[in-house]
């Protein structure tokens, strides 16, 4: 396994040397969990940013890593072209013919030498066509267009749903949705409304607030009807036409419907649903990479868009539980408009917000932008890693090099900063990371997305084949009609005991309909499924409603449909307008009641167990009412995390390792280095000591006199000194040298430990295995049994109607 294929590293290329500014062999490998005090990328048009922001993308996807990309320029749907098999047919239809034709190629050729240039690049790199096969199998890819049907659309607006319980509960976060989602919807009608001096706004937010507390919903048309009628008389301690007379809300109200009726509003209320957990994850659960382009709208819709999406992303991350590893990532290609130092755009509030507190449950972001100016220094403290790239001018450098001057909490050398800043070259990059004890210089590696440019509507409608494009969802309007003749205006006659409700229609019936009254079969019941071994205890309400024909003379519970208590519009009496069709026989018998119920609690028994699933190699059960979507997006997040934990704690086991070896190490080139000079000054002593004991023979003296044979003893002493001292050199050589190979086995022995913690776990190839939990009979309470009318509205046939009972 490559060095940069272990997860929880991101490859973003190789290291520079800061004196000279040359590759060495050394791989940048970022620890992801740095991203969860998120990034800033900052470089001007050509420096590389949007290949460095494209290699962090693609990395967080081989991490299992779903990511939001807002694309205000059209460039991250590149993420989308990647070839494994690097032919030039899958390269043709995206080059750029003008650039063929400038260098004196057909489509065709100048398609085979990005191909070639392609293939050469990731090679380079110690990329294999292997690498963009699992990048394109660990994660799904897809380009959203909100208000434009290019890519997979989606209903920013078709309803305004209610916020989970867990946000409501959060009274700041709460308010701050409801003031977000407003300011939204105002700028793009053009209407710079202040949350608390804007009649409008405090309007809407009451209107909002009224229905999401009682956990409702509501669209464009709903919110049109309460602007002119609104569910509250008073707002503060005012009367509502006091506060806002009925014609200025006539106006308001109009300018909503004139924006709801203008022609091409309609794509902003049509597509998939407007929900962040869908964006992140497939139905199955697979990571997903969700490139949000909105290169085609204007800058007051592209406002209205970023805000909700912020908002969004708020809410959905308060429903998640605390995590240390990277469960997302949030990157915004450009940060120009959306956080800026002097101005508060609507965009602002939920950006700051998510800064500060996105760290706790695992979101990362990562902000793209090409001038230090577009960010708000209150932002910087909460920004932990800097991708600096070349910049436009002086000023921007000292404006940056200031910036993190103030936000970090290293000794960096300012100075050295800025010099080093002045230099970088296309895809150089300083990066600034707190985590880390200094700044590396890197340059940025070879990304397996073909990098085509800003992509026109027509090749976002390429990348979107028909197929997996969502049905449109159209705004509520009427339902095509059944033509019946009208049924009886009173209800049947049912024997005493027998329970009857009625469900209400969705609609009033216009003029040639009639509201029909269809009798089925509801239970009502509870069940309580307990496993002490699992630790399960779990209570689930249901309603079982199923239809009943003339000739039945049993319900079938196979055919039922289950929903929950609360999505059933009940009544106890009908609608005065409301007319009956006949009630089979079997219906009206009370003792058939008493039997059908013994038989509906069997048939529960065996029919309606709580599924669970269970993940051996995790040791982990999903909770009852978790699907096996959510279990495994679960598990995703809970492998990283055990992943991240297993080499936190094997790097401080080995850290402490290498470093009490490194001490050593330290010691034994301290000796080495004092033997060395020892038996150098003794090499010379000895020299000297022989070297005057021969001059005194050599000056002529006839014999040896006392003093000769003292000097000759003491050279002799001295050489002998010379040569232990030389056998201590060598053995401190040789204990340095041991030492030296074993801190390198011991870097080496870590580096395979962490290599076999790192090995991929993938949520998507776990085989789950299932677990049935049956309700026993003592455990099934039936609340509720009886008739349900199911009101339907129809068209009225030319017949005459029948006679009532």
């Amino acid at each position: 396994m490559q060095d940069f294929e272990k997860l929880g590293v991101f490859y973003l290329g190789k290291t520079l040397d800061l004196a000279t500014a040359h590759t060495r062999d050394e791989l940048l490998l970022y620890d992801s969990n740095d991203l969860t005090t998120h990034a800033a990328i900052i470089g001007m048009t050509g420096s590389g940013k949007t290949g460095l922001g494209i290699a962090l993308i693609e990395e967080a996807a081989m991490d299992h890593v779903p990511v939001l990309a807002v694309d205000p320029k059209g460039d991250l749907g590149n993420l989308l072209l990647t070839f494994p098999e690097l032919r030039a047919d899958q390269f043709e239809p995206w080059v750029d013919p003008r650039a063929a034709t400038s260098q004196g190629l057909s489509r065709s050729d100048f398609a085979a030498t990005q191909a070639a240039q392609w293939r050469a690049g990731l090679a380079e790199w110690g990329q294999t066509p292997d690498r963009i096969r699992q990048l394109r199998e660990r994660a799904d890819f897809a380009v959203y267009t909100p208000g434009s049907s290019a890519g997979i659309p989606l209903a920013v607006l078709g309803r305004f749903n209610p916020p989970a319980a867990v946000v409501r509960a959060d009274r700041d976060l709460y308010s701050g949705l409801l003031a977000g989602t407003v300011t939204g919807l105002l700028s793009l009608l053009d209407i710079d409304a202040d949350p608390v001096t804007s009649k409008a706004h405090i309007l809407l937010s009451t209107i909002l607030q009224h229905h999401w507390d009682r956990d409702e919903g509501l669209d464009l048309a709903g919110l049109i009807g309460a602007i002119q009628k609104p569910p509250c008389r008073t707002i503060g301690v005012m009367d509502i036409d006091s506060f806002l007379e009925p014609q200025e809300r006539f106006a308001l109200a109009m300018r909503i419907n004139n924006l709801l009726a203008a022609p091409g509003f309609a794509a902003w209320m049509e597509g998939e649903v407007f929900d962040i957990d869908r964006l992140l994850y497939t139905t199955n659960g697979k990571p997903r990479v969700a490139v949000l382009s909105i290169a085609h709208l204007n800058d007051r819709e592209r406002m209205f868009f970023v805000t909700m999406l912020l908002h969004a992303v708020l809410a959905w991350m308060r429903r998640q539980s605390g995590s240390p590893s990277l469960r997302a990532l949030l990157y915004i290609d450009e940060l120009f408009g959306y956080m800026p130092p002097v101005a508060n755009p609507p965009s602002k509030e939920p950006l700051l917000t998510l800064l500060k507190q996105a760290r706790a449950f695992g979101l990362g972001l990562v902000l793209a932008t090409q001038n230090p100016v577009d960010l708000d220094y209150k932002g910087l403290s909460n920004i932990g890693s800097w991708f600096i790239g070349r910049l436009q001018t002086e000023r921007d450098r000292q404006r940056l090099v200031a910036g993190l001057k103030s936000a970090s909490t290293q000794s960096t050398d300012l100075q050295q900063l800025d010099s080093l800043l002045a230099g970088l070259g296309k895809r150089c990059f300083l990066l600034n990371n707190v985590h880390e004890k200094a700044p590396v210089l890197f340059t940025t590696r070879w990304v397996m997305s073909y990098l085509a440019g800003p992509l026109s509507r027509d090749q976002l409608r390429q990348l979107t084949p028909a197929a997996s494009k969502p049905a449109v969802t159209p705004p509520a309007t009427a339902q095509p009609r059944t033509e019946v003749t009208p049924g009886n205006q009173v209800p049947p006659v049912v024997e005493p005991g027998i329970q009857q409700t009625w469900l209400s229609a969705d609609q009033k019936p216009q003029a040639g309909e009639i509201l029909i009254y269809s009798p089925a079969l509801l239970a009502q019941v509870t069940l309580h499924y307990s496993n002490a071994r699992l630790g399960v205890h779990w209570h689930e309400s249901v309603n079982l409603l199923t239809e009943f024909k003339s000739d039945q003379q049993a319900p079938d519970w196979n055919q039922c449909t289950a929903e929950a208590p609360a999505s059933l519009r009940r009544s106890d009496a009908p609608a005065s307008e409301g007319r009956f069709a006949a009630l089979p026989a079997a219906l009206a018998s009370n003792k058939n009641f008493s039997k059908w119920e013994k038989q509906l609690h069997s048939w529960l028994r065996t029919h309606r167990p709580l599924r669970l699933w269970q993940s051996a190699e995790l040791k982990l059960n999903s909770n009852p009412g978790e699907s096996e979507r959510d279990f495994r997006i679960r598990l995703q997040q809970a492998g990283n995390e055990r992943r991240d934990t297993r080499v936190a704690k094997l790097r401080k086991v080995y850290a402490q390792r290498i470093a009490a070896l490194e001490t050593r190490l330290q010691r034994a080139g301290q000796t080495y280095e004092r033997e060395t000079e020892q038996a150098t000054s003794s090499k010379v002593d000895a020299a000297l000591s022989a070297g005057t004991a021969l001059l005194g023979a050599l000056l002529g003296r006839k014999r040896i006199s006392g003093t000769t044979l003292s000097r000759t003893s003491t050279a002799a002493r001295r050489a002998g000194a010379a040569r232990k001292q030389a056998g201590d050199v060598q053995r401190a050589g040789a204990t340095l040298s041991q030492l030296e190979a074993e801190l390198e086995a011991l870097r080496q022995e870590f580096e395979v430990a962490v290599a076999e913690l790192s090995s991929a776990y993938d949520a998507q190839q776990d085989p789950l295995a299932e677990i049935l939990l049956k309700a026993t009979a003592g455990n099934i309470t039936v609340d509720w049994f009886g008739i349900a009318w199911r009101a339907d509205i129809r068209t009225v046939s030319a017949e005459r109607p029948a006679a009532p009972h």
